[in-house]
């Protein structure tokens, strides 16, 4: 199913939704774009047969980021990032009740890599550079940047990452964990595809109340995120 000209939304007998994103040769992040991601996450929250959601892009690179140029034509940068978060994709991607695989290639910079942030499992090709470059053109990386590799890495290995705004390769991204494997680019939609599929045959009601408390775990003290584990295990 075509969302827009830059997403499309396809639906495999797993249960696996496959989200791709395609504006070449950068994937950069543009309203028609989110426009697309909003109405195609959407789909995928309203279909109860969906037990994965893979995200992925078209062409080398993953994502560089939002689309600099749409700013020029608000009164400032800041009005422009207001228009941007009223039609924000990111917050519908974190709200999903299913698994969410990030298949991340070549670039994968600023909103790009934050949207695979807010996924719960990422795999990239070893070609990959990552990064959150907002702090050297003056902007926090607010679509959730801050936030997600820091939850994801803890304050003390996200901090130089985000105030540095500085690239990442693939093998620090596998070291520090904001990957969970590395692939040939030849192989990673297969590989991606694969590891979709295995989390499509996790119960869909076990995997919601997996990723209630994994969040749960950054968010609550210790006993109240134990008492929610126990309460979540005799409930239906």
């Amino acid at each position: 199913t075509v969302m827009s000209e830059k997403v499309s939304l396809s639906f495999s007998g797993q249960g696996v939704a496959t989200v791709e994103i395609s504006n070449p040769p950068l994937n950069i992040y543009d309203l028609e774009m989110r426009d697309g991601l909003i109405e195609a996450i959407s789909a995928v929250r309203d279909n109860p047969d969906v037990r994965a959601l893979l995200l992925r892009s078209e062409g080398q690179h993953f994502s560089a980021g939002a689309d600099l140029t749409e700013f020029g034509s608000a009164s400032s940068i800041f009005e422009a990032r207001r228009i941007r978060w009223d039609r924000d994709p990111w917050l519908p991607l974190l709200a999903v009740s299913v698994p969410t695989v990030a298949s991340i290639k070549g670039y994968a910079m600023g909103s790009g890599l934050e949207m695979a942030l807010l996924c719960d499992v990422r795999i990239a090709a070893d070609n990959t550079v990552l990064g959150l470059p907002e702090t050297k053109l003056g902007m926090l990386p607010a679509a959730g940047g801050t936030q997600s590799l820091t939850r994801i890495l803890g304050p003390h290995a996200a901090s130089p990452l985000i105030l540095t705004g500085r690239d990442i390769a693939a093998s620090e991204a596998l070291e520090l964990g904001i990957v969970t494997e590395l692939v040939d680019p030849a192989d990673l939609d297969g590989a991606s595809g694969e590891l979709a599929e295995r989390l499509a045959l996790i119960d869909p009601l076990i995997a919601m109340k997996l990723r209630r408390c994994i969040a749960a775990a950054s968010d609550l003290p210790l006993s109240l995120g134990l008492d929610l584990e126990r309460r979540l295990s005799f409930t239906g």
